[in-house]
């Protein structure tokens, strides 16, 4: 290997990062990138920018915690399910409505574990329920924003939600299909979801800054011990909540749920997502036993729900054409992204993990259609595969 070469094309990340950060598409980033290879273990950690603009200015580090936003789904929620099946409480083509009855309502009996994973189960992508729990709060005057009845309230909305398409129609990305198997784990595990994912995900593969950080049930904002909260990254300066978001969740339903939820709500750093990769990658060559093998290879796998679609259980795989992922991620990889401008890529087969955290809602001058992450990508992998 030319070490020499590898090292000049890595510094090629940290100036498409400072590009970006000039061009106030973000504040700052940290990126954090392994590979195996000839027999030594690739790595290249980029910390630019900062994690907070205001209310003061914090560089950005590589313990920076980030709101992690969508990678909730595939690093608690997709993970935790998993655990229910290995466990053999729950099958992946049992119907939701045996766990929870009211789902079944308005045609949706038939909908399986599967169907939700894949986002195939016909549900309405997204809806807008910290408004309308707001608005019920001013007709009622009962506090119900992050209170477990405001919880319970978008939950039953939810579960009796209508179907939009067909099931196995069409494969939709969206939160619903989350919050339900969020709600489904709770269930189950007879527990919050934040704490069966602590004792069965995040404790035993040692992901010490990895948790949900739940709100004051009073509607105020979350008040962290000071030493935390300066490692989070801010994010908005969110106008429905009037502040600036540091420390608690971006996501409006996650919060108005009261910061834990199936679809976002995770906070976590580059190390812990990184290790989190690792324990993946290895029950998926058979090696560990973090995870059950053959489970952790059918959670990767295309599911084809429909035909066509690209969606394994629970994560995304690289499209053909356009993709996140850049172009040398093979087919063999998962991955997903987050809102706040984080995103997490394996392949599976080269065992390459590029794990990006941006915190791009952070202030930024303006609104970008955010196509830093397959650029990083590429010039990632172009690197650890010169020489």
């Amino acid at each position: 290997m030319k070490w020499a070469v590898i090292k000049r094309k890595l510094g090629r990340v940290d100036r498409a990062l400072d590009k970006a950060i000039d061009a106030a598409e973000i504040p700052g980033a940290v990126v954090f990138a392994r590979m195996p290879r000839e027999g030594e273990q690739l790595e290249h950690v980029s910390e630019r920018g900062f994690a907070v603009v205001r209310p003061e200015r914090l560089p950005m580090r590589r313990e920076t915690v980030f709101d992690i936003a969508s990678l909730t789904k595939v690093v608690a929620t997709t993970p935790a399910l998993l655990r229910l099946v290995e466990g053999g409480a729950i099958a992946l083509d049992d119907p939701v409505a045996r766990v929870l009855p009211t789902f079944g309502e308005r045609d949706k009996g038939e909908i399986t574990f599967r169907h939700l994973l894949t986002h195939s189960a016909g549900l309405k992508p997204w809806r807008a329920f910290h408004e309308a729990l707001r608005e019920k709060e001013r007709k009622t005057g009962e506090r119900l924003v992050q209170t477990p009845a405001g919880r319970d309230w978008v939950v039953d909305r939810v579960l009796r939600s209508a179907r939009v398409h067909e099931v196995g129609e069409a494969a939709v990305y969206g939160d619903l299909d989350f919050i339900v198997l969020g709600a489904a784990i709770e269930e189950i595990a007879a527990q919050p979801l934040d704490a069966f994912c602590a004792a069965e995900v995040f404790e035993p593969l040692g992901l010490t800054d990895t948790r949900f950080e739940r709100l004051p049930e009073d509607g105020s904002p979350l008040h962290l011990p000071e030493e935390r909260r300066r490692r989070i990254a801010a994010t908005e300066n969110c106008p429905w909540r009037g502040r600036i978001l540091w420390g608690e969740v971006h996501d409006p339903n996650a919060s108005a749920m009261g910061g834990v939820a199936g679809h976002a709500g995770l906070f976590s750093t580059a190390d812990d997502l990184m290790r989190f990769a690792r324990a993946w990658l290895d029950a998926w060559h058979g090696r560990g036993d973090a995870f059950a093998p053959g489970l952790v290879r059918e959670f990767s796998r295309r599911q084809g729900l429909p035909e066509g679609s690209d969606w394994a259980l629970g994560w995304d795989t690289p499209s053909a054409g356009a993709s996140s992922s850049g172009r040398h991620f093979g087919e063999s990889s998962v991955g997903h992204l987050g809102f706040t401008g984080t995103s997490l890529w394996i392949d599976l087969e080269c065992e390459a993990v590029v794990v990006m955290l941006t915190n791009r809602v952070h202030l930024v001058e303006k609104r970008s259609r955010f196509g830093l992450r397959p650029v990083v990508h590429d010039l990632v992998l172009e690197a650890f595969l010169a020489g």
